[in-house]
């Protein structure tokens, strides 16, 4: 499949969405050999706290991506962000980073920052054809696996002469 067959519809997340969205973040937990997932009560204590926003990317009845952010005062966090393992590689992930890349704004928030394991190479790279950047890394004392933390700047995008808008011909999640 490419990008331009897999349109999706990206709206908020709703409670009946839940099922399918853990099955998506079960895949993506056993893909990256991580020992722990998200749990339903993980999901619903983080979409309950202040500024905290979930959608998914549906594609006709079936959830074929979600992500989780935070909207901070000068950047969106994202949380939590995967894509079903039968739709990786057919657009979807960059239709949904497109659509917060479409959030920002010159005069409030500028920047999209998510932090990967350093074994996600998967992730570093379609972050990497996202227009994204590796800032800094986060050393972790409790286990062996440090963060990347991972950042779009729109002012460094238009400061280039790249558009803002470069998600969208990336064919790379």
């Amino acid at each position: 499949m490419s990008e331009w067959n897999t349109s999706v519809h990206i709206r908020w997340m709703i409670r009946s969405d839940m099922p399918q969205v853990l099955e998506i973040e079960r895949q993506d937990g056993l893909k990256d050999g991580l020992k722990w997932c998200w749990t339903e009560e993980d999901f619903l204590r983080v979409l309950r706290q202040k500024n905290v926003i979930g959608m998914v990317a549906e594609l006709g009845d079936t959830v074929a991506g979600f992500m989780i952010y935070d909207l901070g005062k000068t950047r969106l966090r994202i949380m939590n962000f995967a894509v079903h393992r039968e739709f990786i590689r057919t657009g979807i992930g960059s239709q949904m980073m497109a659509k917060l890349i479409e959030k920002l704004s010159n005069h409030r928030r500028t920047k999209i920052s998510m932090g990967l394991h350093e074994r996600d190479l998967v992730g570093q790279l379609f972050l990497k054809s996202q227009g994204f950047r590796a800032v800094r890394i986060v050393r972790n004392d409790h286990t062996d696996e440090d963060v990347y933390m991972m950042e779009y700047s729109l002012v460094r995008e238009l400061a280039n002469g790249e558009r803002s808008d470069n998600a969208r011909s990336c064919d790379s999640a």
